[in-house]
């Protein structure tokens, strides 16, 4: 008998989901058919690319975050577009973001390549990844697995260090195995279970000095990525790990005192990835419901013609970018285009392309200023009927 199944019997690699509440697989069915919409929606190039940095942000200082990284989600941002410059005393911070950024690449190339092997070796590589450049404890090696027991969270104990690398080499075999085999059509689903899956039993066995919390997390991205999540949404379980970081702990220490009873977290953790798809595509949907707004003002003008036409329309387009309404003394402020647009014109030309645009029901004047009426375009959506309530008395 290996030490571990005295002190870890926990660490079982079994997954029994006979008795998984339905919400379980109602919320992975979700997850599976959210991460699929988002695949399958194109987007602008600027608009993709701030959504893929957006969500590496996230899922970069999520990964460092629950380990005690103190940089805010803008400064993360900032590190990754190159902007964010560190004193040298915070330094270390700003390494740690590079290091899961530059992971996360590598996994991307990889598998871009056909590679989605999950070996012990690879896993190790990750640890190193993500530990280099970085000041450790005397004895801790990067990539190295452990020779010394750990206490994780102040409260359990890693698996012992004699069976780490046995336990690492078992858990690679058993993902690649056919218990995760998933029948057709169901493999997103059989993905995700297997990505939370080797999060938790990575977090069990704690193979690493350091660095295991952002190598789990890795594991994860990679098991998701290769089963075609695409790139934003596969960093929102990191984040729903940071976001709820008390229960997150919480149901860890659940699952080992019950015995490896996986269910209430691989729910914790797919109800979270749920969250986050919906937050998403609420910002996906931003993105087309503007791509048709601006579809319809150029509709609206196709007809009209000459330089008043083109001002017209630039100016309904640019007061589309603001969320609230503007003054009309501000409007040449709103963007370069319309001050350099309505720069040495007199202001009654303003007036006269406000009036000429409220005419065709493009803007609308409120006490507070001037507004885009983007909601027009809600009418081109299929009818559906509300499930509001009345309000008493009506």
């Amino acid at each position: 008998m290996r030490t571990f199944e005295r002190t870890h019997p926990w660490i079982s690699f079994r997954i029994d989901l006979r008795k998984a509440a339905p919400t379980l697989w109602l919320l992975l069915g979700e997850v599976a058919s959210k991460c699929e919409h988002i695949a399958g929606v194109p987007l602008r190039p600027s608009v993709a690319q701030s959504l893929h940095q957006l969500y590496l942000a996230k899922g970069a200082l999520a990964t460092t975050a629950i380990e005690g990284h103190t940089l805010t989600e803008k400064e993360v941002l900032a590190r990754l577009q190159g902007k964010l410059k560190l004193p040298p005393s915070k330094e270390y911070l700003g390494q740690e973001v590079d290091n899961i950024a530059a992971a996360c690449q590598r996994i991307g190339e990889r598998l871009r390549k056909g590679d989605t092997l999950l070996t012990a070796e690879r896993v190790c590589d990750f640890d190193r990844q993500v530990l280099e450049k970085l000041t450790l404890d005397e004895g801790v090696v990067p990539g190295q697995v452990r020779t010394h027991s750990v206490v994780v969270g102040n409260v359990n104990r890693g698996a012992p260090p004699e069976d780490c690398q046995f336990l690492l080499e078992r858990l690679c075999e058993w993902l690649a195995s056919g218990e995760f085999a998933a029948p057709e059509g169901m493999e997103m689903v059989y993905a995700i279970l297997k990505a939370v899956v080797a999060h938790l039993y990575m977090a069990w066995i704690h193979p690493f000095g350091d660095g295991n919390g952002r190598t789990a997390r890795l594991v994860e991205l990679q098991i998701l990525l290769s089963a075609g999540v695409p790139t934003p949404a596969a960093h929102l379980l990191s984040n729903h790990y940071n976001q709820t970081r008390a229960e997150y702990y919480r149901q860890l220490d659940r699952a080992s005192k019950s015995g490896g009873e996986l269910a209430p977290f691989l729910e914790y953790a797919a109800r979270g990835f749920v969250d986050g798809l919906r937050e998403q595509l609420g910002v996906i949907r931003e993105q087309q419901w503007d791509v048709a707004w601006r579809s319809y003002v150029h509709e609206k003008f196709r007809d009209h013609a000459g330089t008043n036409a083109k001002r017209q329309r630039d100016l309904v387009l640019d007061l589309s970018t603001a969320r609230e309404p503007v003054a009309v003394g501000k409007i040449t402020e709103l963007t370069p285009r319309l001050a350099k647009t309505y720069a040495g014109i007199s202001a009654k030309t303003l007036q006269r392309d406000l009036a000429a645009v409220e005419e065709m029901e493009l803007v609308e004047r409120k006490p507070e200023g001037v507004r885009a009426r983007r909601e027009l375009i809600l009418a081109f959506l299929p009818w559906r009927r509300t499930t509001a309530q009345p309000k008493a008395g009506t």
